[in-house]
């Protein structure tokens, strides 16, 4: 190039994000179909929820060590605080993927591995550490583990300070979190059936979508 342009942060970004792409990677057409509807899941959920960052593109071109797709969403702000309403906004999001095959195909994949991963360390912080569960309580049962706090922290050792009755109760309360953030998730995608099959359509020939043409997409009726 003779000059930088957006095209190239982008691009930048999306190395360190995803990593390389990886189009030796082929996919049958069945596992292809799975991932762009799983694409499309998590972008139409997000672009569903207010205060969620914006999806900027989304593609099933395979990046790195076994990412099939992905969706780059672009902070707009730095964030320091967060309700409890927008992090279970952020767990419909990553649930969006999985939500999408449920609805599609009737069953799941092993493609939301690493999305299950991520709802986990959101939900169960909601209950165990920042005291937002009315079921358990204000309390803070598990503090953030950190290397700088001992040899105990660092080794990932924690010292329960609660009964197996209590938990048991964050266990409950955590899994109600995660279902209902499914829940949430399976119905936004049910409300925009039409978007999805067309948005899943039109990744598997293009493999990537723009914001603009994302935008466009669910501005259909």
């Amino acid at each position: 190039h003779e000059a930088v342009d957006a095209s190239d942060f982008t691009a930048a970004i999306e190395r360190i994000v995803a990593g390389l792409e990886k189009r030796n990677r082929l996919l049958n057409p069945k596992e292809r179909a799975v991932v762009a509807y799983h694409e499309m899941g998590h972008a139409l959920v997000a672009m569903s929820l207010p205060g969620q960052d914006p999806v900027q593109k989304i593609s099933i071109i395979p990046r790195g060590i076994g990412m099939l797709g992905y969706t780059l969403q672009r902070p707009i702000e730095d964030r320091y605080l967060m309700t409890r309403t927008e992090l279970e906004h952020k767990m419909a999001v990553l649930l969006g993927g999985r939500a999408a095959e449920q609805l599609v195909f009737g069953e799941l994949s092993t493609g939301a591995a690493d999305d299950l991963g991520k709802v986990a360390e959101i939900a169960r912080p909601i209950v165990a550490r920042y005291g937002m569960d009315a079921s358990v309580g204000p309390l803070v049962y598990e503090a953030e583990r950190s290397p700088l706090l001992g040899v105990e922290a660092a080794m990932g050792m924690q010292r329960r300070t609660y009964s197996e009755a209590t938990a048991r109760e964050i266990d409950v309360a955590t899994r109600a979190l995660v279902e209902a953030a499914f829940a949430r998730s399976l119905e936004i995608l049910q409300g925009h059936r039409a978007q999805l099959e067309q948005g899943a359509k039109q990744l598997l020939e293009k493999e990537t979508l723009s914001e603009t043409e994302l935008a466009s997409l669910l501005a259909a009726p």
